[in-house]
């Protein structure tokens, strides 16, 4: 499948990461009926944070978007691991939050980095719905977190 969304993804200079080991009690992704929910997904890289504290304050709004991007790709490691990539028929909703410090008020361009890959990878079926909301904390002090709902054949 040369134009699938695994060479999609190397077109675009990423691989898929392994999938994150769930840091308490979940799994990553659960499949019910033709859906998988994809369990918050943090901007993880071999076992470690790329970064932690507030966006608008120690994290830039442009690292932060990279962030989000990654925990996409987490996400699409976690679909991958589950029913295969070459199964996603749309994407219909990703949630991104964004541990934002006072006054920060551009979350929805942060969760772009999210939303981006996700249209850059599946094209059309890579448009969805969405939710980006600045909140206080996130766990172990993750900048963002972005979790997917997916349809799959």
């Amino acid at each position: 499948m040369t134009n699938g969304p695994h060479a999609k993804l190397a077109e675009l200079g990423h691989e898929l990461p392994e999938v994150v080991p769930p840091v308490a009690s979940y799994v990553p992704a659960v499949q019910s009926g033709q859906h998988v929910y994809v369990s918050g997904q943090l901007p993880m890289a071999e076992g470690k944070l790329l970064a932690t504290g507030k966006v608008g304050a120690g994290v830039s709004a442009e690292q932060a978007k990279d962030l989000a991007q990654r925990c996409a790709l987490n996400a699409l490691a976690a679909i991958d691991s589950l029913v295969g990539l070459e199964n996603v028929v749309k994407i219909v909703k990703v949630t991104g939050f964004v541990a934002a410090a006072p006054g920060f008020t551009a979350v929805p361009g942060v969760i772009n980095g999210a939303s981006d890959l996700f249209g850059a990878v599946f094209g059309e079926a890579g448009r969805h719905a969405r939710s980006a909301v600045g909140v206080a904390e996130l766990p172990l002090d993750a900048p963002v977190e972005v979790d997917v709902i997916v349809e799959v054949a």
